[in-house]
């Protein structure tokens, strides 16, 4: 089954893809690996999902918000690529987490992320990971996260 398919089957719709917001490039393709920039979450309404985990939004709000990431970045990578279907694995994912200093349940919110690309992609969702907690991230977003693509050849 395609990956549109499977988005389809889940009534998983993609936000629009978000515009670069500086001098970068959204997905760099070095031979059969794609190298995504971070990715923040983007409401329905367009702007940025904000909140500091721990103070302004709690743990459940954070993964919902690590989940709209993943989204926006499926529909990043479908802009760069093309298609979903050129993703043969998630190989590595690294989230960070604007969240207070007493705030340890980083991997916690960050399942929001991972459990949204195995639902998507079954086991080729499934990454090596790391999740850290941060002061502060761009525009107060909850979760900023960049990955590490294998693609089909």
């Amino acid at each position: 089954m395609s990956i549109e398919a499977r988005l389809h089957e889940l009534g998983i719709t993609l936000p629009p893809a978000p515009a670069a917001g500086g001098v970068y490039t959204p997905v760099v393709v070095v031979d059969n690996m794609a190298y995504v920039s971070g990715q923040v979450g983007y409401g329905p309404d367009g702007k940025f999902v904000t909140g500091r985990v721990g103070s302004d939004i709690t743990e459940e709000q954070g993964v919902a918000a690590a989940r709209i990431v993943a989204l926006t970045m499926l529909a990043t990578i479908k802009a760069s690529l093309g298609s979903l279907d050129r993703v043969k694995r998630i190989v590595k994912v690294l989230g960070f987490v604007n969240c207070t200093p007493e705030f340890q349940k980083h991997p916690a919110v960050m399942n929001g992320f991972s459990n949204t690309m195995v639902e998507i992609f079954g086991d080729a969702g499934k990454a090596a990971r790391s999740a850290v907690g941060m002061g502060s991230l761009p525009f107060n977003v909850p979760v900023e996260v960049e990955a590490v693509l294998e693609l089909h050849p």
